[in-house]
């Protein structure tokens, strides 16, 4: 069995977890905490061991901890890196590099410039193979991996017809769990998103792809509002609607308002963290105009990335092929059972 170490227990962390502990090919040995918080007492209470950085042990004196992080990336056959943004390059410098390890890196880290974590940006979808055998890989920001599982399926759809990509990010301003981040009554403009150069690193850097982002005072998902291009004339919402019938971890829903209702019904039926860890295609919203489509989906923040890493860390840790691994992340995580429910539940009314 293979030993896994998460540092970190927010958002990515805690979530990651909570799937882990119910998969019989890894162990997760424990989890790194930096602040000496509730967390801590919250990650003990669920079975899990807290290591925390050697410099700080005086710092939780006060917690049933099980040691240092240090000592704990002794005996670990891969970390999956949950810290906040930038803090994963960090901890690759002065922990993971002197001990040769292997790590997942997560969206807040970059994959360019001079503090790079890794040469290669993971989408399941698009890029599956490449992480095989690789010791660092970063996986993709929610906004972002969210881009990879429309993008791709119209790649391989249309393929040559394809023109032109315009994405407007409507992006909320915090996680559910981060009630102590005030959500600020404005509609803040965000200059130079990352997300479309981050989207190349697996689309392809010549893609014709236009991404603009802006965050709005909600917590509730990412609405993602996308405008596709075609030489000739542009297929049916029907015909679009088609191609994701059968696509992992892309629900086609006809009645939800808005995306708290879609929160509110993973809640109601008892989804972990009420993630639904997908895409919702908003069919309702589909238009199609001479060459051109305009669709809206909402992205799952934060729990859409997690089957990701589950993915990622069979290529990295065991090499298995695309079609073995999407079968075990399957048995772990329900997704087309989740699809399901989801479609049902928001079906179109005659």
């Amino acid at each position: 069995m293979k030993k896994i170490f998460v540092n970190g227990y927010g958002s990515i962390g805690s979530r990651i977890t909570s799937f882990l502990k119910d998969d019989p090919e890894v162990s997760v040995i424990g989890v790194g905490k930096y602040s000496p918080d509730d967390d801590v007492n919250v990650a003990i209470s669920r079975g899990l061991n807290v290591y925390v950085p050697e410099r700080k042990l005086n710092d939780f004196k006060n917690f049933k901890i099980s040691g240092t992080i240090e000592s704990a990336l002794n005996d670990c056959d891969l970390v999956i890196d949950a810290s906040p943004g930038g803090h994963g390059y960090k901890n690759k410098k002065n922990l993971y590099d002197p001990k040769n390890l292997s790590v997942i890196y997560q969206g807040g880290e970059t994959t360019m410039g001079d503090e790079a974590v890794s040469d290669l940006l993971f989408n399941s979808r698009a890029n599956y193979d490449l992480a095989i055998g690789k010791k660092h890989v970063m996986q993709g920001s929610c906004n972002v991996t969210g881009m990879g599982r429309i993008l791709e399926p119209l790649r391989n759809k249309f393929s040559n017809r394809l023109v032109r990509f315009d994405v407007t990010l409507v992006r909320r301003w915090a996680d559910i769990e981060q009630t102590d981040k005030q959500v600020t009554d404005t509609i803040e403009m965000t200059e130079k998103p990352h997300h479309g150069d981050d989207v190349k690193m697996y689309f392809g850097k010549d893609a014709p792809l236009f991404v603009r982002a802006i965050k709005v005072p909600t917590r509730q998902m990412h609405l993602h509002i996308m405008d596709i291009r075609f030489s000739d004339k542009a297929p049916t919402p029907s015909e679009l609607h088609e191609i994701f019938a059968n696509e992992f971890g892309v629900a086609i829903l006809w009645t939800a308002k808005g995306t708290k209702d879609i929160r509110d019904y993973a809640q109601n039926m008892g989804f972990n963290f009420t993630d639904t860890n997908m895409i919702h295609i908003h069919a309702n919203m589909t238009v199609s105009i001479g060459d051109t489509v305009q669709m809206m989906y909402s992205d799952d923040q934060t729990g859409i990335v997690i089957p990701e890493n589950h993915m990622l860390m069979q290529a990295m840790l065991f090499g298995k092929s695309y079609k073995d691994a999407f079968s075990h992340t399957e048995s772990i995580f329900n997704m087309k059972e989740r699809k399901q429910k989801l479609e049902s539940h928001f079906a179109r009314k005659n």
